[in-house]
């Protein structure tokens, strides 16, 4: 069992930055892979990104590319994600998730364990 924890959710105006952190507890967390997912008001969950354990290899949404960093600190149990030059399209609450590999997912494989969000709002 892997439980998570996000937080650094916030109000941020467009064009600003937010680094948001996903602590974990369980034993698996050091050699799962890990994601971020996000989720706006009346849509459906969206990958964002993911890291592998293995190599710490990263994979991203189309969208998010060349904005947003994924990150891993095993040592601290801890996942984070930076979101620069943040739009208001990306607007929702995002999620961190665990998944049941060790490599790096595609982005449609489902995780297994999920925290419980936090709210990133962007103002325009």
């Amino acid at each position: 069992q892997v439980q998570l924890v996000e937080s650094g959710g916030g109000l941020v105006q467009a064009g600003g930055s937010l680094r948001l952190s996903c602590a974990a507890s369980g034993r698996t967390f050091s050699t799962s892979a890990m994601g971020w997912f996000c989720q706006a008001p009346g849509k459906q969950r969206d990958f964002v990104a993911a890291i592998g354990w293995i190599d710490s290899s990263t994979r991203y949404a189309d969208s998010v590319k060349g904005r947003f960093t994924i990150s891993r600190d095993n040592a601290k149990n801890t996942v984070y994600l930076q979101m620069n030059s943040l739009k208001p399209e990306d607007t929702a609450v995002y999620f961190c998730a665990s998944y049941q590999s060790a490599w790096i997912p595609d982005k449609t494989t489902s995780p297994r364990y999920w925290g419980q969000g936090t709210q990133v709002t962007v103002s325009s």
